[in-house]
């Protein structure tokens, strides 16, 4: 990784000073030091056996893409030299027409632009020098994920520097932290080119249970598979060469399932090691001979993935806003953080759940310790005491102190340990002590999509509480009283997105409509969230998004919706037909066969005895398999009328409503033919086999 110690050693001390100025001031590059950085990071690129270079990005669909270039260039004598110019280091115009755009881009209009990210170190990966970059169209629009993700971050940078010099008018900058819990599957690769699906789809979309799964609770944190432990290693290795710094590895909930954590980085680079982490993670597998897994829910019945979004505001001096402090003054500004995240995501619940939703997100949601499809905060008893109480607390029971700025006469606030509650597994978004865990973000995610509608709502609440602030201000309150009458306004608003039970039961989904919280769970219409007039307006007021680029990300995500399904479908119904239908149709001959030789040496007086449960077993193949045909045939005629739609969010309704359901048949059908069918003539590595590595 070209980081600060590798730029310090191949760039002029005055190019590196500008550079390390630029990253941490958050200004511009100067152009005019460009040639030299690059020809400073060409240097350490050919030294570490580079010799292409590519702008590496994140188009919208959810992987990176890059196109390697090597640095030859004629030398204007018939040769050729190598050489690195800041132009090509800075912006590159990779075609534009191909990837996912929502109608932005026409196909004829290829023109795009991608340009350095100077936040986010250079890499080599192979031979090839690897330069984060934004893209954009020849007209402006954002055609990634990091474009919007990083004014997102501006944006909550700017807004809760404001808010913070309420408390401390030294602070120049404020970060958003982002850790990372990546959840994935290990299966063993032979048995993994035995399922088409897990090929095709990166799920199974049938099989059923293995008698032994994870009820015995005894992988979760149990002893590493020596085989599973190699890969873990090589995978450490290779991401420290990278500078992604992964420090947690354990077995998680189910069979085969693991994990691994990093520690804490801002969140562009986080983000970019996340993408990149998952990247490696493939190849390195390989060498092992396992795959990996990082839909969000490669087998039924058991625990699927997610990747908790560990995530936090910090200082420039080191403070992290989600700690409660030791003082007054300190734990007014904890309280004073806690309340606008609530309010944003109270504001934003249902925005905040389309940007984690997707087609496979959605099938791990609402069980298996993954989070439900509904937004709620968890914060804890002791949290929880504290903001009743200043909910219940007047402004007369205020006593200003001096230096120790304001004390509220409330037992927990001088110092709180926060972090000694308990934990809610089924919250999505819940206080873990000086952060937030936003569980709901599946395995497969770019997190940037849920890191932008997350930071864009707390800098859009941390303005308007700032605005707010400076009027009491200007009316004539003392700040600490203007700060703490805004809080308790905050909290009392935000209540109904408070909940600490079981977002599991019934009873929660029938509350949260009741509070106005959002409750659906059709995937393909959790996506109008971001159309909405609350939606846009932020968006635009913050200068993340237009309306015509939220409008072609929609596109995009139900078009992506579509094409899922469309390809699960036809791989499901291809099993269905052409491997299922012939293993049941043997395994009735050969009990045919039998039946038909019992009658053949037995007295006719005994044959019903004797054959009748073979009979039975052949009624019952034979009436799964006419199930299956029936609904193979409706699946095919359903997914025809839903790709004749011209509009993409009705396809997508289409493909939710009736093309998966039948889906489902199916598979329950053939998950049933499975506990019959001989296991010699199946032709499918079972759940069994599957997951349990050997």
């Amino acid at each position: 990784m070209f980081n600060r110690n590798k730029m310090f050693e191949y760039l002029p001390q005055e190019t590196f000073q500008s550079l390390i100025d630029s990253i941490d001031n958050k200004k511009p590059l100067d152009r005019k030091i460009a040639n030299s950085v690059a020809e400073g990071m060409k240097r350490w690129a050919t030294d570490n056996g580079a010799r292409h270079y590519t702008h590496w990005f994140h188009p919208l669909t959810d992987g990176t893409a890059e196109k390697h270039d090597s640095f030859i260039e004629h030398d204007g004598k018939g040769g050729v030299i190598e050489t690195f110019s800041g132009k090509l280091l800075v912006q590159q115009e990779p075609d534009a027409s191909s990837f996912p755009n929502g109608g932005i881009r026409n196909t004829f209009e290829a023109r795009g632009y991608s340009a350095w990210d100077i936040s986010s170190p250079a890499f080599i990966i192979g031979n090839t020098l690897c330069i984060p970059t934004i893209f954009i169209s020849y007209t402006g629009e954002s055609l990634d994920y990091k474009t919007p993700l990083l004014k997102a971050l501006n944006s909550v940078d700017k807004a809760a520097t404001d808010v913070a010099r309420l408390f401390d008018p030294d602070v120049k900058h404020v970060n958003s932290y982002l850790g990372v819990e990546q959840e994935y599957f290990l299966v063993d690769e032979a048995l993994y080119a035995a399922r088409p699906d897990l090929a095709l789809t990166g799920r199974t979309l049938m099989g059923h249970e293995s008698a032994k799964n994870q009820q015995l609770e005894d992988h979760y944190f149990g002893a590493i598979p020596r085989r599973v432990e190699a890969f873990m290693l090589d995978l450490e290795i290779e991401a420290h060469k990278l500078g992604i710094p992964v420090k947690t590895r354990h077995n998680e909930v189910a069979p085969n399932q693991f994990e691994l954590a990093p520690m804490y980085e801002e969140t562009n680079l986080a983000n970019d090691h996340n993408l990149l982490i998952m990247s490696i993670m493939d190849e390195v597998a390989r060498r092992h001979n396992f795959r990996v897994l990082l839909h969000e829910k490669p087998f039924a019945g058991i625990n699927g993935s997610g990747k908790h979004n560990n995530w936090s505001l910090g200082t420039d001096k080191g403070e992290i806003l989600f700690s409660p402090g030791k003082t007054p003054l300190e734990n007014l500004r904890f309280l004073t953080f806690v309340a606008n995240v609530m309010n944003a995501v109270h504001n934003h619940n249902a925005l905040l759940k389309a940007s984690i939703i997707n087609a496979s997100n959605a099938h791990r949601l609402g069980g298996n310790e993954a989070p439900p499809a509904i937004i709620s905060m968890f914060m804890g008893q002791q949290l929880s005491n504290v903001l009743e109480k200043i909910e219940k607390t007047s402004i007369d029971e205020l006593d200003l102190r001096g230096k120790d700025g304001l004390n509220l006469n409330i037992a927990q606030v001088p110092e709180l340990r926060i972090d000694n509650t308990d934990r809610n597994r089924t919250s999505p978004f819940a206080f873990t002590g000086n952060r937030f865990e936003y569980r709901a973000v599946g395995s497969s995610a770019n997190c940037a999509a849920a890191m932008i509608v997350l930071n864009s709502a707390v800098a859009d609440s941390l303005r308007t509480f700032y605005q707010n602030v400076e009027k009491r201000i200007e009316a004539g309150e003392k700040k600490e009283i203007a700060i703490f009458n805004e809080v308790k306004a905050l909290i009392k608003k935000s209540k109904p997105i408070h909940f600490d039970g079981n977002g599991y039961s019934e009873e929660w989904v029938k509350e949260a409509a009741e509070r106005g919280l959002d409750t659906n769970t059709n995937a393909a219409l959790m996506y109008d969230s971001y159309l909405t007039k609350d939606s846009v307006e932020m968006f635009e007021r913050l200068g993340i998004f237009t309306r015509k680029e939220l409008e072609a990300r929609n596109e995009v995500k139900w078009e992506m919706y579509c094409k899922k399904l469309q390809i699960e479908s036809r791989v499901l119904g291809d099993l269905a037909i052409n491997h299922i239908l012939p293993a049941a149709t043997e395994y009735q001959n050969v009990l045919l066969d039998k039946i038909f030789k019992v009658k053949s040496v037995f007295p006719a007086d005994r044959v019903d005895d004797i054959a009748a449960g073979d009979m039975e077993y052949v009624e019952k193949i034979a009436q799964l398999m006419k199930d299956i045909r029936s609904e193979v045939d409706k699946m095919v005629t359903l997914r025809h009328k839903a790709n004749r739609m011209s509009s993409q969010r009705e396809k997508a309704i289409a493909y939710h409503d009736d093309v998966a359901p039948c889906m489902d048949r199916i598979r329950a059908s053939i998950d049933s033919l499975e506990l019959i069918v001989d296991n010699n003539i199946w032709p499918l590595p079972k759940y069994r086999e599957l997951l349990f590595i050997r």
